[in-house]
């Protein structure tokens, strides 16, 4: 056995390659954490989530996100608070090997998305990245929506705005809220408030502690225990090198939902029994309040599915976009 007490060093630093991140090495992360070794992965600047500018660091040619030609079973993946695109990995790739066309979109503020989070104060700021995804779209093509969390709000905000583009809109340990309702307000239903949760979250006030916050951090040891209490060590030490703020505007702001738009979108909830974050009695309550057609239970899991059950996720997400559209 390798014994490493008493060596002068026992600490890795671990440096990406262009175009990669922090993010490329959790599996080395953990792995190396395992052996009892001290580790920090870097985000160079312009890197992973680093907040700079890349354009103004070297020339390399910009990356495009390229919507044309999309196919007619198309998902895009909306991920939660402090995620982003990245947590969607194992899903982005069981869904194209099911013959599925998807993207996973990084919210302003998010995954390797280069806004300030804390400048963000509205959810049409926020969901900027998503609603260029469906202005984009041809006439007549239709995309299946999926929100996890906080995304559950962004993607009722662009439900109402692009009702024709969207085929289906499935929510996953999601906000799916009522007209005039914000996602600070679902939580509020929960009577026993979630003391881990709370403990986790760090208000951050970068315009002063005598102005509102301008977003919400999260404790990075505190969350693995109520958001991947079931996920693989390799993926929680992806996402607590990849996890970001959530801005504070978006958490807050109302939702003005129609039957005429939202409403004539078939809805669609997979809840997740091992949630520590929104447990089974709030997913209830949220699911009686406002009903979708359907309910799916994913057995296992906790609040990351994509993580934690990512064969059963998929083997639902499937199943959903097979089922007819309802006659009008």
């Amino acid at each position: 056995d390798l014994n490493i007490d008493g060596m002068e060093t026992s600490h890795f630093v671990l440096v990406h390659g262009g175009g990669f991140g922090a993010w490329c090495w959790y599996k080395t992360i953990s792995l190396l954490e395992e052996s009892g070794y001290r580790v920090d992965a870097v985000d160079l600047a312009g890197s992973g989530i680093h907040t700079f500018d890349t354009n103004s660091i070297t020339s390399l040619a910009q990356y495009d996100l390229n919507v044309d030609g999309l196919e007619t079973i198309h998902f895009v993946l909306v991920h939660g608070g402090g995620f982003g695109a990245w947590c969607w990995y194992k899903t982005i790739t069981l869904l194209e090997e099911s013959g599925y066309r998807v993207d996973a979109v990084d919210l302003a503020g998010s995954g390797i998305h280069t806004f300030d989070t804390n400048s963000i104060t509205s959810l049409a700021q926020y969901v900027k990245p998503l609603t260029d995804i469906l202005e984009k779209l041809g006439d007549g093509e239709k995309v299946i929506l999926v929100g996890h969390d906080f995304g559950g709000a962004c993607i009722s905000y662009v439900m109402e705005l692009f009702p024709s583009k969207i085929s289906k809109a499935i929510f996953i340990a999601a906000a799916m809220l009522s007209s005039e309702q914000s996602f600070l307000d679902m939580f509020s239903q929960q009577t026993g408030s979630n003391d881990l949760m709370q403990q986790a979250q760090k208000f951050l006030y970068t315009n002063g502690k005598d102005q509102p916050p301008t977003a919400i951090g999260l404790d990075k040891e505190l969350v693995k225990d109520f958001l991947f209490n079931q996920s693989p060590a390799k993926d929680v030490a992806l996402s607590l090198v990849s996890m970001r703020p959530i801005p504070f505007g978006p958490v807050i702001e109302k939702l003005s939902l129609s039957d005429a738009h939202y409403g004539s979108i078939q809805r669609f909830y997979i809840g997740t029994p091992e949630d520590c974050a929104v447990p089974v009695a709030l997913q209830e309550n949220i699911i009686n309040t406002n009903p979708p057609e359907q309910v799916f239970w994913l057995k296992g899991s906790d609040h990351a599915p994509f993580l934690s059950r990512p064969q059963s996720l998929n083997k639902i997400l499937v199943e959903i976009a097979q089922i007819p559209p309802k006659q009008a």
